[in-house]
C-alpha cells in the first residue's frame, strides 16, 4: 500500500474531524475532557480514550463493511473491476457536499445526550464510549468522506483494518491535541480552538474542490478515454 493511500485515509479523518457536525461533537469531546482543568493526568487520559473509542468504533464499522463487499466474489470482482470508474463520480459527489452544494447539515446517528449526562459525572473511562458514539453520528460531510471515500478506497485497496484505522486516528487528531495542549495552557486551547474554526471552511472548500478535480480526472481517465 503507497503511502499516499496511508496519508489520503488520515487526511479524510482529518477532514472529518474539522467538518461542521463532527467539529460540534468534538467541542462536546473537548468540553467533557476539560471539566477538570486542574487535573492533567484526567484530562490527558480523557483525551486518548476518546480517540480510541473512536477509532475503535471506525474499524468495527468500516472492517464490517469492507469484509462484507470483498466476501462476496460476484461484487468483489465487479468492484476490483470496475472501481476507479465508479470513484470519480463518488469523489465529485463528496466535494460538492464538501462544498455545501448539496445535502444538509443535520446530522443521523445515535441519540448521545443521555450518555453525555453519564459521562460528566462518571469517570475518564466514559470517554471512550462516548468517543464510539460520537463517532457513529454522521451528517451528509462525515457519511460521504467515510461511506463514500474510505470504504471504497480500503476496498479497491483490500484493508480491512489499516485505513479505517487511520481514519479513526484522524478524526480523533483535533481532540488529542487540545487534551494536550490543555495540560500545559488553557487560554492557548482557547486561541487555537478559535484559529481552528475559523480556517476551517475555508479547509472544507479546498478539500471539495480538489475532490471535485480529482473526480473529473478519474471520470475522464477511466471512464471517457478506457
Amino acid at each position: 500500500m503507497s503511502t499516499a493511500i496511508i496519508l489520503s485515509a488520515f487526511w479524510l479523518g482529518i477532514m472529518t474531524a474539522i467538518s461542521p457536525c463532527p467539529l460540534a461533537t468534538n467541542i462536546a469531546a473537548i468540553s467533557f475532557i476539560g471539566r477538570k482543568g486542574g487535573e492533567k493526568r484526567h484530562i490527558f487520559l480523557s483525551g486518548i480514550y476518546y480517540a480510541v473509542g473512536r477509532v475503535i468504533a471506525y474499524v468495527l464499522l468500516g472492517a464490517l463493511l469492507v469484509q462484507g463487499l470483498l466476501s462476496n466474489a460476484e461484487l468483489s470482482l465487479f468492484l476490483q473491476e470496475n472501481m476507479n470508474m465508479i470513484l470519480g463520480p463518488i469523489l465529485i459527489l463528496t466535494g460538492l457536499v464538501l462544498l455545501g452544494w448539496i445535502g444538509s447539515t443535520q446530522s443521523v446517528g445515535i441519540n448521545t445526550k443521555s450518555l453525555q449526562d453519564k459521562a460528566q459525572n462518571g469517570g475518564i473511562f466514559w470517554a471512550l464510549p462516548l468517543g464510539a458514539v460520537f463517532a457513529l453520528s454522521f451528517c451528509p460531510v462525515s457519511a460521504s468522506l467515510f461511506f463514500a471515500s474510505l470504504i471504497p478506497l480500503s476496498v479497491e485497496h483490500g484493508s480491512i483494518f489499516t485505513l479505517p484505522t487511520l481514519f479513526g486516528i484522524g478524526t480523533a487528531l483535533p481532540v488529542i491535541l487540545f487534551a494536550i495542549i490543555m495540560v500545559f495552557s488553557i487560554n492557548f486551547a482557547g486561541k487555537t480552538f478559535n484559529a481552528i474554526t475559523k480556517v476551517e471552511s475555508h479547509l472544507r472548500n479546498i478539500a471539495g474542490a480538489i475532490f471535485i478535480l480529482v473526480g473529473i480526472y478519474y471520470s475522464i481517465n477511466n471512464i471517457y478515454l478506457n
